[in-house]
């Protein structure tokens, strides 16, 4: 078990050999490699890890807006595209435990530049949130706490926008998402979910809301699940895949066919704001684990 420290980032090194390799920037995940040297996550060859934009790939962290709000009245409105959090230089807090191996990272308004806090109610929103990330032996869990840290009610959303390297999106299918209901983001229609696995053929991009706590996504290649995504207090789920014509506008999106090798499985809560009053927390968390058995947890009949 090792941690090491360097001016950007921090590596977690399992005994067994897996590795986790965070960005202090955004406290994005880059890479998790299990201890077979297999990369877990994708990561854009276009990303960029100089501080001078969100990252695209690994696991970024969107907080306080999902997206980017449309109601002019609420005081998320004049936040960019997925808020401040997955583009600000976290804290990091050191290590917490050594078995299972934690680590803990922490941004305030102290972390964040004016510009972007001043876009938030106003900037008189204070915060404190605290980043765990524990590597186990064959999982990465991730877990994150915010605190009102001032006196005045605040509302935000959450998501880990986490990107899987699969082998061959064309033979992925994910389940567990049978009669949730969903809003597709392409079609701007909500609708509830009859597919008993989903597959990839063209762009894909929806919200699965208020999905069962005790439903596992499974990705599934060929029979064999390659990953599993159990969600803590976070009732949401966005599935994306930006296809060709998608990923050919993204500039930081690279290689251009690099679709085929990935997808978004994405715990949050977004379809609703979390409401925090002065001094009060919330905590919500995803596990990620590798292999196992097909679970079937919805009514495929």
């Amino acid at each position: 078990m090792s941690i090491e420290e360097t001016e950007t980032e921090v590596i977690l090194t399992h005994k067994n050999g897996s590795v986790v390799k965070i960005l202090k920037y955004g406290a994005t995940v880059t890479s998790w490699t299990t201890s077979d040297g297999k990369e877990q996550l994708w990561l854009s060859s276009a990303a960029k890890l100089d501080g001078s934009k969100p990252v695209r790939g690994g696991i970024p962290l969107v907080f306080p807006i999902f997206g980017k709000c449309q109601d002019e009245t609420h005081p998320t409105f004049k936040l960019p595209q997925h808020g401040f959090a997955r583009n600000s230089v976290w804290e990091f807090l050191g290590q917490t435990a050594a078995n299972p191996l934690t680590v803990e990272f922490a941004l305030s308004p102290e972390q964040v530049s004016n510009d972007l806090t001043n876009l938030w109610g106003d900037g008189q929103n204070d915060f404190t949130l605290i980043y765990t990330i524990q590597l186990n032996e064959s999982s990465l869990k991730t877990q994150i706490e915010v605190e009102n840290a001032g006196k005045r009610e605040f509302e935000f959303k959450w998501l880990f926008h986490t990107y899987f390297a699969v082998p061959d999106i064309t033979d992925v299918l994910v389940t567990n998402f049978t009669d949730a209901k969903c809003y597709d983001q392409l079609l701007a229609e909500e609708y509830s979910e009859k597919a008993p696995m989903i597959s990839f053929h063209e762009e894909f991009d929806r919200i699965y809301k208020g999905v069962d706590q005790d439903k596992v996504a499974q990705i599934v290649e060929l029979g064999k699940v390659l990953h599993n995504v159990k969600r803590t207090n976070l009732p949401d789920c966005v599935v994306w895949n930006p296809w060709i014509k998608k990923s050919a506008g993204m500039g930081d999106f690279e290689p251009k066919d690099g679709y085929k090798n990935m997808l978004c499985i994405e715990p949050g809560h977004v379809d609703s704001f979390v409401k925090l009053g002065g001094g009060e927390k919330w905590t919500a968390a995803q596990e990620l684990s590798i292999g196992g058995d097909i679970k079937v947890q919805t009514n495929i009949y």
